[in-house]
């Protein structure tokens, strides 16, 4: 079927889904996309918000009768994928099509992992939540399908239950496992081996890429074709499998599993139940040594007992694989633990291997988070890597994503995944820029680094909420930055707000995004989490304010990193390396504004190196082509005009 009748307004598509609207930008993308699949070629497209990506290359994908693998960013992505999107455009297109959604195994019930932890609770107590949320997951385990922890709606995905009854790479017992044949992970792989699409994630398709896991098959060997959506996310997430990290997160379960081990042992195994309280506390030695009051130390700054305190737990670490290995053959769970003490010791040892860090080019450094303390190994540059792992497999790659190019530039991508001779093309959004929006560059702001800097963002955007009546994004690059911004707003409105105020970390991102939609005239302030992956649609959101160009933060060590390999080699990693990534985050956060044909609104960008930096114009150029408003006073009568002409009351104070 031709792509222009397929995607026209008489076609298919038009006459199956309501409101459905051809789109030139659409049909262009579909084509190339044919193309390439058609010829096992490399595809790179940029297709701005509107074009319609996701059919434009699901549609060329079921008119090809290829066995496609389709990777998204996102867990949610892919579930919007499966349940909505697929299902719609191949009734559509009257094309049955076997598809399977696989994620990563710690999203399905481990029925071997609840039994361990119904057995450790009642041998020795655990958390309180946690042992009142087994028997419902046990209820739930004799009536689910497929065991994705998803369907139980009542437990967040946060809740502290899941780590002790799903599974991960390390802990999984595989094809030793009793309970191998009812494994939902197991059942999953075999339908994604069935299917003619399959739905995974980023994360799920590069440790089929890399890690190959054992008993479980593989799924890229037979794909004719890779499509990455979302496929801006790609290097970074390259970069972490392709390293790796230990956390205290990870020796802590390998010790409590130990002991849940022990308790199923007949005979307990001689000093095992010992070295697992030595290792926990010889790991509160190593944080306390490592003292990251600030977050994070890299390598260089480590003192001598930090790599004393790191050869004791590798030591205890070797030990106990050792006493495990005459005693685990009649047990694949002491076997499996058996093989992650020696997974661990033997990256314990690469972290402190100075020299073989030199000759591969990577970063070490140590970290703390939410979820604990983590040591980090991480190669500087993989793009020699990602690019032969994607040349192994002689199938159509397709990379697409809202934000790839720098201008018209794809080369900062390329560069980053290890792709040579691949065709791109860039199509514009559909919307009318030059109708919907306005872009607004406040005027008379101090340099980013003034200590009043934020309190002037604020100022400057006050006016404009007000014409708005709320119904405002304010993003932030830092987490400090938010912090002060909302006691800031909050001190200017005063305690009888004009508008309902979310601020980040005030509860999770879903329950703040439910609740802006629903109030439709909040104002919501965020750091990274908010700029990529949202979806406001309609007069909820009319004003998305931006505080800074997001340059990544200086500190970060691979940043550093790979700035310090640029400059080795004569190059500007200022213009190759910094300004290309903060000009794809800011096309992110811009982007959240105008989601549909119907939508209207103004940013903000207050941040004056736009107009006083010579690279400024890269990062205007890269944007929407938004008509720029002089003065606050068109800002002010655009919004209040759109608004009034859309019946929209303004909520904020006069």
């Amino acid at each position: 079927m031709d792509y222009e009748e397929m995607f026209g307004p008489d076609g298919p598509l038009a006459r199956a889904l309501p409101g459905f609207a051809t789109r030139a930008e659409q049909i262009a993308m579909a084509r190339l996309v044919h193309r390439a699949l058609e010829r096992g070629e490399r595809l790179i497209v940029e297709a701005g918000t509107g074009t319609g990506k996701t059919f434009a290359y699901l549609a060329p994908a079921l008119n090809s009768s290829k066995r496609v693998i389709v990777s998204t960013g996102t867990r949610t992505l892919q579930d919007q994928l499966y349940h909505r999107d697929l299902p719609m455009i191949a009734q559509a297109l009257g094309r049955p099509v076997r598809v399977a959604l696989l994620k990563g195994r710690a999203n399905y019930l481990c029925l071997h992992r609840l039994s361990l932890a119904e057995q450790q609770a009642a041998a020795r107590g655990m958390r309180r939540e946690v042992a009142v949320a087994l028997p419902e997951i046990r209820e739930w385990s004799r009536i689910t399908r497929t065991g994705d922890i998803a369907e139980v709606h009542r437990l967040s995905d946060e809740h502290p239950v899941w780590p002790w009854v799903t599974s991960t790479r390390e802990n999984c017992l595989g094809a030793d496992c009793e309970m191998f044949e009812r494994c939902h992970v197991v059942h999953a792989r075999r339908e994604a081996q069935a299917a003619d699409v399959i739905v995974v994630n980023h994360h799920l398709l590069l440790a089929d890429l890399v890690l190959k896991e054992e008993g479980f098959g593989d799924l890229l060997p037979g794909a004719d074709a890779v499509i990455i959506d979302e496929a801006h996310q790609f290097p970074d997430i390259a970069s972490s499998f392709l390293g790796f990290a230990v956390s205290s997160r990870q020796i802590e379960l390998l010790a409590r599993d130990l002991e849940a081990e022990l308790l199923l042992c007949h005979a307990p195994i001689e000093g095992c139940a010992a070295l697992a309280q030595t290792l926990e506390r010889q790991l509160r030695d190593l944080e306390a040594t490592l003292d990251l009051k600030h977050g994070r130390r890299e390598l260089a700054e480590w003192p001598a007992e930090v790599f004393e305190a790191i050869e004791q737990i590798q030591a205890s670490l070797v030990e106990l694989a050792r006493k495990l290995e005459a005693a685990a053959d009649d047990s694949p769970g002491l076997v499996a633990l058996r093989r992650r003490s020696a997974d661990i010791a033997e990256r314990l040892h690469a972290l402190l291997d100075t020299e073989a860090a030199v000759q591969t080019a990577s970063v070490r450094w140590a970290q703390l988070s939410r979820h604990g303390m983590s040591l980090h190994y991480v190669p500087i540059d993989v793009s020699d890597q990602l690019g032969a792992l994607i040349d192994a497999h002689a199938s159509a790659w397709i990379f697409t994503s809202a934000t790839l190019a720098v201008g018209d530039e794809f080369s900062h991508f390329e560069r980053r995944i290890g792709l040579v001779g691949a065709t791109s093309a860039r199509f514009e959004s559909p919307f009318d820029y030059a109708r919907q929006t306005l872009l607004y560059l406040p005027r008379d702001l101090d340099a980013p680094s003034s200590s009043r800097y934020t309190e002037q963002v604020i100022d400057a955007a006050l006016p404009v909420l007000q014409a708005s009546g709320g119904r405002a994004f304010l993003l932030f690059t830092s987490h400090r930055a938010l912090r002060e911004a909302a006691d800031i707003l909050l001190r200017k409105l005063g305690p009888e707000l004009p508008y309902p105020v979310y601020v980040q970390g005030d509860g999770p991102r879903d329950v703040l995004l439910k609740k802006f939609r629903e109030a439709g005239n909040a104002v919501l302030l965020g750091t990274s989490t908010f700029w990529e992956g949202v979806d406001v649609k309609g007069a909820a959101l009319t004003v998305v304010v931006i505080d800074k160009l997001p340059f990544a933060v200086p500190d970060d060590p691979v940043l550093k990193a790979r700035i310090d390999a640029i400059s080795r080699r004569g190059g500007n990693p200022f213009f190759e390396e910094q300004v290309p990534r903060a000009v794809l985050a800011l096309k992110q956060g811009v982007g959240r504004l105008i989601r549909d044909p119907e939508d209207f609104g103004v940013v903000v960008l207050c941040d004056p190196r736009l107009r006083t930096r010579g690279y400024g114009r890269i990062f205007l150029d890269s944007l929407p082509p938004m008509p720029r408003a002089s003065c606050l006073d068109e800002v002010v009568a655009f919004l209040r005009a759109r608004l009034g002409g859309k019946g929209q009351a303004l909520c904020g104070r006069p």
